[in-house]
């Protein structure tokens, strides 16, 4: 492939990236909300706060599926450059869903630990984005 092939591969991975990554932190934010409405729900927030939790769920679950499909592109972007292979994040919207009919101590901590972990998730993939990115505009 030429310099200049290259270097156009190059740069949609790129671009690639910084869509993926505009929606993971997108999605960070809406989890890092979501973890502070769940702690005021925890320690007796009721419905409302119930309420708020979701909707700060949903926009990361909307948040994640568009990442997901960014990555989905940015990997097949990469593949032309590198042949590496795609970031996959596991969410479970089972969890959301629960939560607002069954809103006791419980089912709030439970959830809560699927928020941290879908965080955690989040974090790791942006950590390999943006590495891969860096390397790439080298």
């Amino acid at each position: 492939m030429s310099d200049s092939n290259q270097n156009r591969e190059r740069e949609e991975a790129i671009r690639a990236a910084d869509c993926a990554l505009e929606h993971l932190y997108a999605a960070r934010d809406a989890l890092g909300s979501a973890k502070n409405w769940g702690v005021f729900d925890i320690v007796g927030g009721g419905f409302f706060s119930t309420l708020i939790k979701q909707s700060k769920m949903s926009d990361a679950e909307r948040e994640l599926n568009a990442a997901r499909d960014a990555l989905s592109v940015f990997a097949r972007e990469l593949a032309d450059v590198e042949g590496a292979g795609g970031v996959h994040i596991d969410t479970d919207d089972f969890a959301s869903a629960i939560d607002l009919f069954w809103d006791n101590p419980f089912v709030d901590l439970y959830v809560q630990g699927r928020i941290n972990d879908a965080r955690d998730q989040v974090e790791a993939a942006i950590e390999q984005v943006e590495s891969v990115r860096r390397m790439l505009s080298r």
